[in-house]
Parts: C-alpha cells; structure tokens; sequence
C-alpha cells in the first residue's frame, strides 16, 4: 500500500495525526506500537520499511506467551510521521478515538524481508521499551468475502517469553512510554490543561473576511427552521442530525459565559458549572455560539425525556453542549458571512474544547438519504441548512427541519389524576392556539416518569380553574375526569398522527418546554404536506379489549403506562404478529411494573383476558396449559395481564415437535466491545449459511444480539439443538480467547457466550418486538445486515423511539422471513469453517 489509501481515509482538516505528504527516501529500521480506542481497543502495530510505517492491527494486542496467536489485520500503510502520534481522533473520522504511543524501539528482520513478506512468514527480532525478542507475523489464508488479509502476531520462544499463568504485559503496561499517560488522561483531559505539560496556550481563532467589526452584542434572536416533510435534495445544502434538548445561545465575554433560551431567558444557573466551565476555557475573549445542551440517553442519541429527569433530580454531570453555529467572535460580527465559513471558524474555536462541549458536524450528501439514515436510528429528524446563507433571526427557509416522527408542541389545559398514585397525574388534556384561541386536541396519558407525573401533579394543581379554557364546549369524553388549569404550561409530546377530527392520535409525552410561550404554540404543518409524508410499514388495528387502570406505569424510569404499552403493541402488531401468532409463549409479568417483582409465567392463570389462548402440552403430565395468542386481542389481553416480556417457542402449534427456526443467542461478557459483538454475528451468518440456511438478526434489547434462521419444520428437537451446539463448539475451537459454549458465568469475562440452549424442547428466545423489563422500556428490534454498526447496540430501540424507526423503513427487515425457511442439513464439528 502506499499514502494514497492513508490520505483517502482522512479529512486533515478535522483531524490532528500527521498528514505526511511523502515517503522518506532514507530507510530506518524502527517500530512502534500505537495503543488505540477506537471502537473496539486495538494496537496497532507498525514496522518501518522503505520510509513508510507497514501497519497491522492487532485486535487484542501482543502477547509475549507463544501459545497465544494474535490475529493482526493488515491495513493501509502510515507515514513515519504517525509513529510519534498521541491524541484523540474526533469522532466521526476513520479511526475516531484516542491513541497513545504504547511502545517504541528498533526492529531487525531475520532473513529477507520482501521474500518474507511475499511467503506471508516474517520473522523478526524488536528491541522495544516493553516487547523484545523473537516474533512472527504469519499470513492467514484470505476467506471469501474478506477484503484484508489476515495474519496472526506471535510471540518467540526465548528469554523474553512469558509462561501463560504469568502477568498479561497489556495489563501490566498499560501506559504511554512517550508521556506516561493512560488512555484516559488523553481522552478526559481538562480543556486547555494537559496533565504532563500543564497550561496549553490558547491558540486565537481569526474571523473569516466578511465578518464586520462590531461591540460584543445582547442576545440575538436565534434563527428557526422551516418544518417540511422532506429534506431539501441538490448541491448547496448542508445537513445536521436535529438534536433533542435546549436550544441556548452561548456568550463568552471575558471568561464569563452566559446560557440563554431562545426566548432570551438566562438559564446559566440550570445546567452546572462544566459546560460553563468548558466554553470560558475556549480560544475567545468574546463570542456567540449557537448551539443545543442536551443528555445523551444509553442509545448515544439525545433524549429529551432524559434532559427533563436530569434537571429534575438536579444532576449535570451528563450534559453535552453541541455548537451548531457561530455568531460573534472577538470584536467581528459574523452573522453577514456564509455558514460553511461560519461553522469552519467555529470548528477550530471548539475542535479542542473536549468534556461536554462539542461542534455539530454536517454532511453534504443527499438530504433525503441522511434523513433516512437518521430515521432508521430512530433520531429525531435532520436540520438542512444553506450552505452559503447569512444568519437572519426569525423563522425562515434558509433552513428546513424534517422530523422522522410527528412531534411538536402543545399547550396544556387540563388534567386528569392518575388512578392508581397519589398526588400524581395520569393524563394531560392538550390544546393548540388558532386565531388566538385554543382548541382542544386530544389527551395524552404516557411518558410520564413517577417524578414527572408528581411534579406536574404540583404544578398544574397551582393553575386550576373551574371553567374550561377550550374554544367551544367539550363532549362528554373529553370532559370525563378532567381538572382544567389555566393554560401556560407546555408540552413537548410526539404522536402517531391527526384524527379526521383534529386529534392526537397515541400521543407519548417528551417533556415540559419551559423555554416556549404557550402563546406561540400552533399546529405545525399543515395537511396537504402531512398527505406527502411516507406511509408507515406498520398498522393501527384497533383492540376491543379494554384496559382496566390505563394509567398504571410499567416502567417507572421511562414513564410508560399499560396505555402506553398497549399503544406500542397496537402499532407494531402486523409486523409482530408473524413471530408470536400459534406459538406457545413464556411470559415475563411484573404487575407492579419493573420497580416491583416480576416473574416468568409459562402457564394460564386466573382471571386472565379470555383473548388469551391455552392449549394443552401432550408432554406436560401435570396438564398444564400452554399460553398462546392468535390476535391483536390477545396481545392487548396480555397487555392487561402486565406480560411486559414475549419469549415464544421455537416452534408453532402445528407441529410442537419439529422447529421452524433456530436461534443463536450471542451474550456478551464484561469487557466484550460492541463492534466486537457485531463481527461475531456476522461469523455466526457465515455458518448457517455454510449449512444452507438464510440467517436474520435482532438486537435483543438487553445485551445481545440474536442471529435467526427460519426452517422447513422437519427435524426434531435434538437434531436441532445438536446443529446450534455445533456452531456454538465450533466457534469456540476456533477463537477460544473470544468465544465460550459453555454456560459457566465465572469464564465469560472478555469472551462472548453463544448459547445454544435456546433451541431445546420449552425453551425460548425473547419475540422480534417484544418490550423487556429493563430499564429504558427496551425493545427487541429486527435489523437488516447492513444495520450492524456500532451506532445501534442492543438496547438502542425502546417503545419510545421504536416507532420514529418502524415509520421510516421501506421494508420489513425481515419480512421475508417465512419465505426463507429451508431443511436442516447435517452439521459437522465446525459447520463448514476451518480452523485457524
């Protein structure tokens, strides 16, 4: 390889390693080992041949044990630059993670080295600050599919070996030898503080030209987005993820800095002291940064309902500023100049600010392919702006705004007590102003978390009035149970879609938006543009079955309610149905919700709905019933029975003794890394296509993933369980350092579980769609193959953001499911692979 392959993979203008435009004419004989966290830790391992750095990644690292054999991925060659590189790569960019040199020193060939390496044997000696010694790289044979090639890194047997019972050197040396430094202390260093240099000197950002010479400013009225539903396509826009929090406009003056809403209301005392904190650190005597403060929930995507529980309880520690925009900056006025040169200025102001402070990066490719893209991580839509236009206060097309969910504002005007707390709220009853009248659009009754529904309960009892602020006289429905309040709370809430009559459609609280008059609250869009918006896969039958306490919260943390849960399931039933529909299912139910106990139930029970089917097992001699479900009805019945998790059986009704799918479950231990977890799926798909089968995957809404494949239903139970064994032994003969077959929790540390058991008799795997008992609401989700990526981990899709996703796919991922099944052919000991 030579630096074109380097130079390809870089944008040198957003990261800070070595740009090296030319290979050195002289040849030296160094190496260097580059510790590396990235998305998955690695060392890279680089030997200095005719003035480049040849590079292998080294996915677990050297080991001075000959035994172990180290998979080393060969990859682009490096400039002799990169061998002195310690930083943080930012994310986003290849590579993005931080890097410090872990190891250093000469190395000699032993024997020639261009016949080695066209042999694919290089034998060497280093001479390092921790590796010395005798060392091999051998070069695996390529598989098909495999882009790269493969060699493995292995230690000699000589006085610097170590015995496998002796310290592990990775552990033992974790350290940079340049500077002493752990990963941590690069990734987490203070802004404008180094823990081994001290104070770094602010370097001083120059206004681009255009920028007109101005006092620093008061608040400026921020610019708005124009809602439509579709982002702007053609050259000349840019695109950013739309965030999901507050908008604040940042002004530093002279170390000080102050947060103000887009209202103009300093809120600097609501968010802590880092972000404060980390903006006065910045290269600036004055500037105006716009930009959005939001809490980033366990999916890595900004959660407003997370914001709102953080300001709640009164914790910072997780607030991230993104700056989207720069307004001012040292005496210059730059709203008159275009945005791409506004926002390189800003880049260079904040690229170094770190902790919580971070810039919003663009794209520039197609507008609808990003929305796509956010839509299917389950975000909150993509703000398209002018490349080139000037920064105008007030609302306008400059910039467009395309939701992947309806979601907007609305204005609260009454309440209704919750039935099963005290001094709580179990719904809201919601308005929007038209002509200066508020008319009445529906109610929404989950989202709410206990502190939330108590809070609010506080509040609104504060605003009661006795007559209703709705334009017009409510029917008997909307008035059942409500307390009306004087209308000046509002609330954010994300909903399905409009009713013929103007109303919400399972509608899902978000938060309070205390930053927005209730005054300026209107129906966003109109319905025309909504008519043009992309049809949903999934459907909206409705259930006869009738809730009881629709108001009881299942899930303390996230604020869903048995409503909201039926409202879920309601909406992902035609998807969901082909995987529960004539199964027997386990059941896990918790009817205090997940705060209480839960327990698993396989069995019918008193006073179950009569939507719920029991068949008899012919195997169980106590006759015992097996619980099925064949409608949206039982669902909803299930729904009612607190059934917060759906583990069906790996066969149907019609046959309980011949499988129509196996399942392999892969359960990460402590230490496994997610992209890690993703290349294991991936392997299991090479092997059950080996075997003939089509494989799908899920996340499984807990840690895991599972790889599917549907079966023609004509081997038994054994020959099943025996096939996923296989895979599961195989795997672990041929990577035991990364795989175990084994249930044994004490050996899983650093290694993946595959776990086949899931394919025995009465054993289950958690249904595509289901909810878990888990914090958050998760969800067990259907993927595409080109859907893994480390963006979405297992516990990515919750029923709060499940269906921004559903909305906006084109296809059922695994809609093609049934159609795939195939027969179970005769396993062998590895399924097809060889052995490395």
């Amino acid at each position: 390889m030579a630096l074109e392959t380097y130079h390809r993979k870089r944008d040198f203008k957003k990261t800070p390693e070595p740009k090296g435009t030319t290979r050195k004419k002289a040849s030296g004989n160094s190496f260097v080992i580059q510790k590396h966290d990235a998305t998955r830790l690695h060392y890279d391992f680089r030997l200095e041949m005719d003035g480049l750095l040849k590079s292998w990644a080294v996915t677990r690292g050297p080991s001075l044990v000959p035994s172990e054999k180290r998979l080393a991925v060969h990859v682009e060659d490096h400039p002799l630059d990169y061998g002195d590189f310690e930083g943080t790569i930012p994310k986003g960019e290849y590579g993005g993670g931080t890097v410090i040199v872990w190891d250093r020193g000469t190395w000699t060939p032993l024997g020639d080295v261009k016949k080695g390496l066209a042999k694919g044997h290089l034998e060497f000696e280093l001479v390092g600050e921790k590796l010395s010694g005798r060392w091999h790289l051998i070069r695996m044979a390529r598989r098909a599919r495999e882009k790269r090639d493969n060699w493995l890194l292995i230690k000699g047997d000589d006085e610097h070996a170590r015995e496998e019972d002796d310290p592990d050197i990775l552990e033992e040396r974790p350290e940079s030898v340049k500077t002493g430094r752990h990963i941590k202390d690069v990734a987490g260093e203070e802004p404008g503080w180094s823990s081994k240099t001290g104070k770094i000197e602010k370097k001083s950002v120059s206004a681009p030209k255009g920028a007109k010479k101005a006092a620093m400013p008061d608040f400026i009225p921020p610019q708005l987005a124009t809602l439509k539903p579709q982002a702007p396509t053609g050259s000349g826009w840019i695109h950013e993820i739309k965030f999901d929090g507050y908008r604040l406009q940042a002004h530093l003056a002279d170390g000080k800095v102050k947060l103000l809403t887009r209202s103009g209301l300093d809120w600097t005392h609501k968010f802590g002291t880092e972000v404060p904190k980390a903006l006065a650190a910045l290269p600036a005597k004055e500037a105006v940064i716009d930009g959005e403060l939001v809490v980033e929930g366990s999916s890595g995507a900004s959660d407003f309902s997370a914001l709102q529980a953080d300001l709640s309880e009164g914790r910072s520690d997780r607030f991230v500023f993104f700056a989207f925009d720069l307004l001012h900056l040292d005496g210059k006025d730059m709203r008159n100049v275009g945005l791409l040169e506004r926002k390189a200025a800003l880049e260079t102001l904040v690229r170094d600010g770190g902790g919580p402070l971070r810039y919003s990066e663009h794209f520039e490719e197609d507008g609808e392919m990003v929305l796509r893209h956010a839509c299917r991580l389950s975000l909150e839509g993509v703000i398209s702006k002018k490349a080139n236009a000037k920064y105008q206060s007030g609302r306008n097309r400059d910039w467009i705004k395309s939701k992947c969910a309806d979601r907007q504002e609305f204005v609260i005007g009454g309440y209704v007590p919750s039935s099963t707390a005290r001094d709580s709220i179990g719904s809201l009853v919601l308005g929007v102003f038209e002509d200066g009248k508020l008319r009445h659009v529906g109610r929404v009754g989950t989202g709410f978390s206990r502190m939330v529904a108590e809070d609010l309960f506080e509040r609104l009892q504060k605003l009661e009035r006795k007559t209703s602020p709705f334009d017009g006289r409510l029917d008997a429905t909307a008035r059942r149970g409500v307390h009306f309040v004087k209308p000046e709370l509002v609330a954010e809430v994300e909903f399905r879609a409009w009713t013929g009559e103007g109303l919400l459609r399972h509608a899902a609280f978000r938060g309070l938006r205390e930053d927005k008059p209730a005054r300026e609250v209107v129906r966003e869009g109109d319905a025309g543009e909504a008519a043009k918006a992309p049809k949903s896969m999934a459907g909206t039958t409705a259930s006869k079955v009738k809730l009881t306490h629709p108001d009881r919260v299942y899930w303390k943390d996230a604020g869903v309610t048995k409503e909201g849960l039926a409202n879920y399931y309601t909406q992902v039933w035609r998807l969901m149905a082909p995987h529960v529909v004539s199964r027997p299912l386990a059941l896990m139910r918790c009817p205090g919700g997940t705060a209480q106990q839960c327990f698993f139930q396989k069995h019918g029970w008193k006073g179950m709905s009569d939507e719920i089917l029991t068949v008899v097992d012919p195997q169980d001699e106590d006759d015992n019933t097996l619980i099925a479900i064949d409608t949206l009805d039982g669902l909803i019945g299930l729904v009612q029975g607190a059934a917060l998790e759906i583990h069906p059986w790996q066969a149907s009704l019609d046959d309980l003794e011949k499988p129509d799918q196996v399942v392999i479950d892969l359960d990460p231990g402590d230490g496994v890394k997610w992209a890690t977890m993703l290349e294991a799926a991936r392997e299991v798909r090479r092997r059950l296509a080996d075997a003939g089968l089509e494989p799908f995957v899920k996340t499984t809404g807990g840690k895991g993933l599972h790889v599917v494949a549907p079966l023609k239903p004509k081997a038994g139970w054994d020959e099943v369980k025996a096939f996923a064994r296989a895979i599961a032994d195989a795997m672990e003969g041929d990577d035991p350092g990364l795989f175990i077959a084994k249930a044994t929790k004490a050996e899983r540390k650093g290694r993946i579980y595959v776990d086949y058991l899931r394919n025995g008799r009465n054993n289950t795997a958690i249904a595509p769609y289901s909810t878990r008992a888990r914090k958050g609401a998760t969800v067990a989700m259907p993927l595409a193959w080109d859907e893994l990526d480390p963006s979405i981990e297992s516990s990515h899709f919750t029923v709060a953001n499940a269906m921004t996703r559903l909305d906006n796919l084109k296809a059922d991922p695994w809609g093609d499911f049934r159609k795939a099944e195939a027969p179970l052919k005769v396993a062998t000991a590895n399924n097809g692979r060889k052995k490395r």
